[in-house]
Order: C-alpha cells, then structure tokens, then sequence
C-alpha cells in the first residue's frame, strides 16, 4: 500500500524544520558547487583566463571546503529528507479548469519536478564524491565530468526549487521554529523531540561531519579526522595517492639509465640526474592538495623549471607539456600553462625535506608548483616539450 500523506503525523515533519535545514543544506551545496567549480577549471586543459599561481595554498583551501562541507551535506541532507517525506506523496489534481487553478497545478509539477532532480542529483553527488575521496570508483564513466554535469543539474534544480518555495520559506523563518502555521493539517503529535532539539541534534551532526573531515586539509585536526581519507602519513611525511608500483615505474627506470629531455623546436637537452644535480638549486614551501580534499606541505628542492626552459630558449610566454615515466594510470602526461612555467617557485623538485625524493614520491624528478591541483603535479618526469 502507497503512503500517503495524512499518514504522517508528527509536528517535526515540517515546514518549520525543513526550511531551517534547507537553508544550511543550500550554503553546503553552493560552497561545493564553487569549489567543484574551481577544480574542474584548474584540471581543464583549455583555461581562457589562466589559473592564478597565488596564493601557493589557493587549492589546498577550496578543496578542502569542497570535501568538508560535502561531508556536513550528508546528515542535513538526511533530516531534510526526513522532514519533507509526507510532502513527496501529495497529488493534486486540478478541481476545474480555471487559469488560477491550471497554474497552481503548474507550479505543483515545476515542484515535484525540481524535488525529483535535486534529491536524485544530491544523492549521486554526494555518495559518489565521498567515494571519491576513497578513491573507490566502482563504475565505468568519468568521475570528473559526470560530476561536474550532474553538480549543474543540482544546483539548477536547487534553484528552481527555492523559486517556487520561497514565499513557504520566507514566511516560516520569519516565525518562531513552533509556529504551527505552515504545519500540515494531519501534523498533530508533538514527536520524541521538540523542533529545537531536532536543529540543535542536526546542527551538532553537521558540524561533527566537518571537525571528523577537516583533518585532511588541516594538520591541527588530524588526530581528530577519523572520516579523513589520508592522516598525513606517507613517505617523508607526505601520503601519496599512487605509488610507483602501482604506476607502473620500477628501479630500472630510474636507475643510471634515466635521462630528462627538455624539447623546443629542434633543440634538446638531455640531462642525467647528476647534471640536474650540478644545476642551480631552489628550496620552496609548497603544499600538495589533492581533489580527493586532502593535502600536505613540504619543503622542496629543485632545478627551477624556468632555468631548463631558458637552456632551450623557450619563451616567456609558452605552455609546456611535462611527461612520466608512469605506465599505468592516469594523469601520465600534465600541461603546465605558461603563468606557471615561468613562475620562480615552480621547481623540477630532486629533494623533499633535506633528503632525495622517495621513489614513491617521484624520484628522481617531480614537478612541483604553487597552487596547482596535486594530480597534475607530475611524478617521475622524463620529458619536457615547450609547446609552440
């Protein structure tokens, strides 16, 4: 047997309620639609504005509000759903066919249209970004573009849905959280709670989603974190996503064999890990951030990227397509725009933290730069083209 509305009877499914977590759950979801938003732009490989290279620490921040405020979505997801339930089992049918009560009908349908998409949107966003940060994808398509094209989805829905409620809205928070006057009429038991404790059980929830998320963007919270997919730990005290065997790059091909090869044109360097040793050398503080929320920061030593650029004559103003050693996996080619190759901080890093790159960290050469997502901070690199 179908639901039906009037078979909810507790006063905390309510407008009061929904309203109230809606409004938290909306600046949740516009947070991580701008940060998504930041992230699909700075992976993009056609960036009509460049992506800025300041602050250093720029994409460790919105990433790590990405994933936190994502991860405080879920429980007032939750009680959102929760509280609108009865609401999904209304059917109105026109009682005549009047133009007053034919656009009431249409705007009952834009409605439950637009709860259609937002919830369905919501859900997939939510369950498959959390499994992102896992770094779990049991399905066939593209993480990074389905994402990016159901978030539109969502925050259009979301749109449309505040639209057609926003007289509701507006009318309920202007009221006390127990005013019964937006209550539906079968709402008549008081429930184990009363709406205040409700809000302040979501509120408590949300911001323990957040405090238990943090830890992977900041390092004061990590003890904390237990929803944080990376503690800090890793080689040099810095986790890694992909690890050399899992790429696919073993001993040999770093060993006294590897060469780094810098094209422009028709002129090459070829330089072996002693040579890049024999260069200047640049020590910067730079972060790892990752999509997945998390980042990390260390001090790195290197060749800077420009100096290799200027042995082949590259100009100022070009891109530069930087390659692995990886075999498996992707990401294993990254283009560096033009604003970041010719930035002083941007390094073809050797050491990190006074010591040799660890192999899983890229030895014996990683590109590192400021403010660039970590899955573009190409590991292993064997060969730098200055693109035309």
């Amino acid at each position: 047997m179908r639901p039906t509305a009037p078979s909810f009877h507790s006063r905390l499914r309510s407008a009061a309620v929904a309203a109230r977590v809606g409004t938290w759950l909306g600046v949740c979801f516009s947070i991580a639609f701008a940060t998504g938003l930041v992230s699909h732009y700075a992976q993009a490989g056609h960036q009509p504005i460049p992506f800025p290279t300041a602050p250093s620490w720029g994409y460790r921040v919105t990433q790590g509000l990405h994933v936190t405020s994502g991860t405080m979505a879920v429980p007032l997801l939750l009680v959102k759903l929760w509280a609108v339930y009865p609401r999904l089992f209304e059917l109105r049918l026109p009682a005549g066919r009047s133009r007053a009560e034919l656009a009431a009908l249409g705007r009952h349908a834009v409605e439950k249209a637009s709860i259609g998409i937002l919830v369905a949107a919501a859900i997939f966003q939510l369950a498959t970004g959390l499994a992102n940060t896992a770094q779990w994808y049991p399905w066939p398509f593209s993480f990074r573009h389905v994402h990016y094209a159901v978030a539109w989805l969502a925050i259009g829905a979301l749109v449309v849905h505040i639209g057609v409620k926003l007289p509701v809205i507006s009318g309920v928070l202007a009221r006390p959280v127990d005013d019964t006057l937006f209550d539906r009429p079968e709402a008549t038991q008081p429930g184990a709670l009363s709406r205040r404790a409700l809000l302040r059980t979501t509120w408590l929830a949300a911001g323990a989603a957040a405090l238990l998320t943090a830890g992977a963007a900041v390092p004061a919270l990590r003890k904390v974190s237990l929803f944080a997919v990376r503690s800090g730990d890793g080689p040099q005290g810095i986790p890694v996503n992909r690890s050399a065997r899992a790429a696919g790059v073993t001993a040999d091909d770093v060993g006294p064999a590897y060469r780094l090869t810098v094209v422009h044109g028709d002129r090459t360097l070829t330089l072996t890990l002693a040579d890049l040793q024999a260069l200047r050398q640049r020590t910067r503080d730079l972060p790892i951030a990752c999509v997945e929320g998390w980042s990390a920061s260390g001090r790195w030593t290197g060749v800077p990227l420009r100096d290799l650029l200027d042995q082949v004559g590259a100009p100022q103003g070009a891109d530069v397509r930087v390659m692995s050693l990886q075999r498996r996996g992707g990401w294993a080619t990254s283009l560096l725009p033009a604003n970041f190759a010719t930035h002083p901080d941007t390094l073809l890093a050797l050491g990190l933290d006074g010591d040799p790159l660890d192999l899983d960290h890229g030895y014996p050469a990683r590109l590192i730069a400021p403010d660039r997502p970590g899955v573009l901070q190409t590991k292993w690199v064997t060969r730098i083209e200055v693109r035309a």
